[in-house]
């Protein structure tokens, strides 16, 4: 694959923003003035979910700038998006064979659409608190004792 070609990654990217995505809509009240999209603790805590890693700062940047360009995604105010081209892209992409789910559409992306340029900026900081709050996320909380709770004893 050539310099300029899609990366396993910028798939890996766009496969978790649209996972983060569809959970994030069952998720939101009708009633709720939050915008469509997601934050990048949840695209980071996805793309953990499917390669058993967090991506790193310019692995996240590199992606969003391509599928930005490409007309895929959208990010406004910390807010990722996936366009109306974006899901088609997901709702036509094949789904049989014996490929994972980010190899396929890293196939989907290769023949259907060229990676575009686009000047978002992934800020240090940002990537480390996203992070950060994955991380306390991701603590178990401690179950409480039945024991230990007041009874009418």
């Amino acid at each position: 694959m050539g310099e300029n070609g899609w990366r396993w990654t910028d798939a890996w990217i766009f496969v978790s923003l649209v996972i983060a995505s569809g959970a994030g809509r069952h998720r939101r009240s009708a009633t709720s003035r939050r915008p469509e999209g997601v934050r990048l603790t949840d695209v980071l805590s996805t793309a953990d979910h499917l390669n058993h890693t967090i991506p790193q700062r310019h692995e996240v940047e590199a992606a969003v700038q391509r599928l930005v360009g490409a007309g895929l995604v959208s990010v406004a105010d910390g807010w990722f998006r996936i366009t109306a081209e974006g899901e088609q892209l997901w709702r036509t992409r094949p789904r049989a064979g014996v490929a994972t789910m980010v190899d396929t559409v890293q196939g989907v992306l290769t023949r259907r659409h060229a990676p575009g340029s686009a000047d978002w900026i992934l800020d240090e900081a940002d990537h480390a608190a996203a992070v950060q709050e994955y991380a306390v996320r991701s603590i178990p909380t401690p179950r409480r004792s039945p024991e230990g709770q007041s009874g009418g004893h």
